[in-house]
């Protein structure tokens, strides 16, 4: 008929459909089952994070995969315990402290001769009514952490899942491996192992080095807040050493919380130093200690890495945030491998061989 308009069909495949839809399924039982998930997450995150010092201790020790898997995940456990009853109560108790007293010292910096003319402007008032509200709902969260409060038995039975998750998956390693092979053919299995490898490898240096580089950044920076005389040295040191685990932000914010702490606490020259110090440290991390540490264990621009820390920190929450680089550093290393062909085919239609 004349004046009709055109029919058009849309065909779509079905394997097509069945990936969308296998997509979808999946989401939908994250999300149905978010928290047994998160368990699950961070027992095969810290097996991979275990790897490598159970290779050392096999090659120091010529113990077996199991023996050594159990002396390390269960020696760090006693380790990370102990050290856990000796500073865990002075250590959580100082943050409470300093956000109880958070009002007192943004007053105090409101009140300032430096800063008195933010008293009256909405900035000001803002900031105020912020630290209020902190003070008065995260120390009462702490607190309870304090006391040992709440569901004694479903965080000691979530610890224990963790940890065994972790275990297991170190020792069933080498079965794991050979399952994965016996559906590759000859040639793949080498190539999808290998891969298997440098994400093994990036998670285990990324977490290693990141928990000593936060160590260290926390220490630097308590120990200079106690010698120019703050009250909340610990509980600084502490917020300094959780925010360096943030990528790229996470040093900077540290510094916006402990200099004008201390500036409120004995004023501007020794925010001054403080800020000098932040400053100085940020240098010396970036520049000497990162590239000694934790070396190229992940290769990610500093774009890509704020985008991951916001997309995971979205879904996974802190957790997310502070494993955001490996798990976009695992998403980088599978794309490259899976469009390695392709890149190869259009270097060489260009007349240019890629480097190895």
């Amino acid at each position: 008929m004349e004046g009709s308009t055109p029919r058009r069909e849309l065909l779509i495949p079905i394997r097509t459909i069945i990936v969308v839809s296998a997509a979808i399924g999946v989401l939908g039982a994250f999300v149905a089952i978010g928290s047994t998930f998160l368990i699950v997450f961070v027992g095969i995150f810290l097996a991979l994070v275990f790897e490598f010092p159970v290779r050392f201790v096999i090659r120091r020790t010529g113990w077996s995969r199991g023996l050594a898997a159990t002396v390390t995940v269960l020696g760090t456990a006693l380790g990370v315990v102990v050290i856990a009853l000796i500073f865990l109560v002075p250590m959580v108790g100082s943050v409470r402290d300093f956000l109880h007293a958070l009002p007192q010292t943004v007053d105090q910096l409101r009140s300032s001769s430096e800063l008195s003319w933010l008293c009256d402007t909405g900035i000001g008032k803002n900031v105020q009514e912020g630290a209020n509200t902190t003070a008065v709902s995260v120390p009462d969260t702490i607190s309870n952490v304090l006391g040992i409060a709440g569901d004694f038995f479903g965080v000691f039975l979530a610890g224990f899942t963790i940890l065994f998750i972790c275990l297991f998956f170190l020792s069933d390693v080498p079965n794991l491996k050979g399952a994965v092979a016996s559906m590759l053919m000859p040639g793949e299995d080498e190539r999808w192992l290998g891969v298997w490898e440098r994400v093994t490898e990036s998670v285990s240096r990324w977490a290693i080095g990141l928990v000593v580089i936060a160590t260290i950044a926390g220490t630097t920076q308590g120990v200079t807040a106690w010698l120019l005389g703050s009250s909340f040295a610990l509980g600084l040191g502490v917020i300094a050493g959780l925010l360096d685990m943030i990528p790229n932000i996470g040093a900077t914010l540290a510094g916006f919380i402990l200099v004008p702490t201390i500036w409120a606490e004995s004023g501007i020259a020794a925010a001054v130093v403080m800020l000098v110090v932040v400053l100085g440290y940020q240098q010396i991390e970036n520049n000497i200690l990162t590239p000694k540490i934790q070396g190229r264990a992940v290769n990610l621009s500093g774009f890509f890495i704020i985008v991951a820390v916001t997309l995971f920190g979205a879904l996974l929450g802190v957790l997310g945030a502070l494993t955001a680089v490996p798990l976009a550093a695992t998403l980088q290393i599978l794309t490259q491998e899976l469009t390695k062909a392709r890149r190869e085919r259009v270097a060489e239609a260009r007349g240019v061989t890629e480097p190895s």
